[in-house]
């Protein structure tokens, strides 16, 4: 079932959204050639205490996880396409970073993500960087009244398989509010006016994920969690919350 929200849980969710804000850029600026990951996810712990928010990352367990999960932040690095466990890995000079993080403050969810180089970047790294960018432009484009949810799914699927990449099998973005994962699901390709109509008051987390090597599938890492592709190459990931709302798409999570 889909909650429609009030203008004023929107507000709220818009709170915790810029919670979410904050911890990404704060990660993005400490994260340096030599960082650990567990740092990095310190980081990130430390913008929750400081807004009295919480992760609703950690511990949290679906039905695919061996476990519950371990951190507040995902951290993939380049060949890991999303859900990363934070370890004691250090970053390299040109390693390519995906950070997805949520935080939940007064009952309500923010889910964001982004992806960057450290150090000194590769001319593909940059441009698969700005495919997963611009596929969620696309997509957040298309999150007005009255177009479906295949309206979506076709905008960010059109830029991703436009240039060549790959999107993992079964993942995209979801319906989010009290809890990170409400319905209706989002794929990230699909066909034109397919799927639930979009009205004021859904809110969403749209994110494209690419595959460098243009192929699909993955494979889940020894920890049980990280998601790597099959073909060895490097994956981005972009992710912001957006309320679909008669003056057009909101920005929940906008940094």
């Amino acid at each position: 079932m889909v909650e429609l929200k009030t203008d004023t849980s929107i507000d709220a969710m818009h709170e915790a959204g810029q919670v979410v804000a904050r911890a990404l850029t704060a990660v993005r600026k400490a994260a340096g050639v030599g960082v650990s990951l567990l740092e990095l996810d310190e980081v990130a712990h430390g913008v929750l205490r400081e807004a009295g928010a919480s992760s609703p990352f950690l511990g949290y367990r679906p039905s695919f996880a061996p476990t519950p999960f371990p951190a507040v932040l995902c951290v993939s690095v380049n060949d890991a396409i999303v859900h990363g466990v934070p370890d004691r890995y250090r970053l390299l000079d040109g390693d390519l970073v995906s950070i997805d993080f949520g935080a939940e403050l007064g009952g309500w969810v923010g889910d964001s993500a982004l992806s960057f180089v450290v150090g000194t970047p590769r001319t593909a790294d940059l441009r698969l960087i700005e495919t997963a960018e611009r596929a969620l432009a696309a997509g957040i484009g298309a999150a007005v009244v009255g177009n479906r949810i295949g309206d979506i799914a076709h905008a960010i699927g059109t830029v991703c398989r436009g240039a060549g990449y790959g999107i993992p099998d079964g993942f995209g973005g979801h319906g989010i509010g009290r809890r990170m994962h409400e319905d209706p699901g989002v794929p990230n390709e699909g066909r034109p006016g397919r799927g639930m109509r979009l009205r004021h008051g859904m809110v969403l987390a749209i994110e494209p994920m690419v595959v460098a090597g243009g192929t699909d599938g993955y494979h889940a890492a020894p920890d049980g969690w990280t998601l790597k592709t099959n073909d060895g190459s490097r994956a981005a990931h972009a992710e912001h919350t957006v309320a679909i709302t008669d003056a057009g798409p909101r920005i929940l999570t906008a940094r």
